[in-house]
């Protein structure tokens, strides 16, 4: 049985968030340009969509990829990830392929979420998904865990609550934590 149908109106990656007009979006990482275009424009005109990453020419790149697909977009250079935004600014916060980078750089990016995001907030991790099988078992993540491992265990440590792995699904994981209310 399957539990998690793919739409046929928007990616799964973008159903995965649960984003709904309105929200205030941050994507924490621009190496995935079309993903952010289809994020900002799912929150809206009369929401927030902002991007961020370390790497000045991916910011830009994703900002002009989202105009071409007709979505909002603030894009910024965030150097060593540490995020140009208010705390407690935005409803959600996407990380996307973030954690097999340096595992101190990716703490930063997580803790950093943690401070923009509202009280109740979400942060959703998207990773590439380590294939099945032993090379899942023996060298997954950069911390030799399994992504499913690395996504849970960094949000764990970064202090938010209900953390869950949400799916593994073609060839991505999802991952989300709750800031806890204040």
């Amino acid at each position: 049985m399957k539990w998690i149908r793919k739409s046929s109106l928007e990616p799964l990656a973008v159903s995965m968030t649960g984003l709904k007009l309105g929200d205030r979006l941050l994507v924490i990482g621009c190496s995935d340009p079309v993903l952010i275009a289809a994020l900002a424009s799912k929150v809206g005109l009369t929401g927030r969509a902002c991007a961020v990453d370390d790497s000045e020419p991916r910011a830009a790149e994703a900002g002009r990829v989202a105009e071409r697909e007709g979505a909002l977009i603030e894009t910024a250079h965030a150097p060593g990830w540490r995020l140009p935004f208010d705390e407690s600014a935005f409803d959600v916060v996407v990380l996307r392929a973030l954690l097999a980078s340096d595992p101190q750089r990716s703490r930063v990016a997580v803790d950093e979420s943690r401070r923009v995001l509202r009280p109740g907030g979400r942060a959703v991790v998207i990773e590439g998904a380590a294939k099945r099988g032993l090379g899942a078992l023996v060298g997954g993540g950069q911390s030799g865990l399994p992504a499913a491992a690395d996504a849970t265990t960094a949000l764990d440590a970064a202090g938010f609550l209900a953390v869950r792995t949400l799916a593994e699904r073609e060839g991505m994981l999802f991952a989300e934590g709750v800031k806890r209310n204040q």
